[in-house]
């Protein structure tokens, strides 16, 4: 029924204006609108909402994610921005943060300025 339908993905913010300098400028999306209730991007593949509300409970999970072509550079070039990887003690993470999954899938997990957990894959050949 969805599977040709446009996606539209969510997160939320209670801080608009380090949220949009983070979404632009850091990680560069399109930025497109800014309403009352919610700024807009759009990227390649999809268009991302941020609410804008008064509190964010961020969950311990990641809300967001890209796929990417080489995750090491990605993770680089946050790292100039001074974006800080995820680390996580239960998980086998290399000197960058990437933890490198059986199939040869390599993630990081790095937060946006309200603590939502996003990450970026770096997907096996297949």
């Amino acid at each position: 029924m969805l599977e040709n339908a446009a996606l539209t993905a969510f997160a939320a913010t209670e801080d608009p204006v380090a949220s949009k300098a983070f979404y632009e400028n850091v990680l560069g999306l399109e930025f497109v609108a800014d309403e009352p209730t919610a700024m807009v991007f759009e990227t390649e593949n999809a268009s991302l909402r941020i609410s804008k509300v008064e509190s964010v409970d961020p969950p311990d999970y990641t809300v967001l994610g890209w796929e990417v072509d080489d995750v090491k550079s990605v993770v680089a070039t946050l790292a100039d921005e001074g974006v800080e990887v995820k680390r996580y003690d239960e998980l086998p993470q290399d000197d960058d943060g990437i933890m490198a999954f059986p199939d040869g899938t390599r993630v990081a997990w790095f937060e946006d300025p309200d603590g939502n957990t996003l990450s970026v894959t770096e997907r096996a050949d297949e």
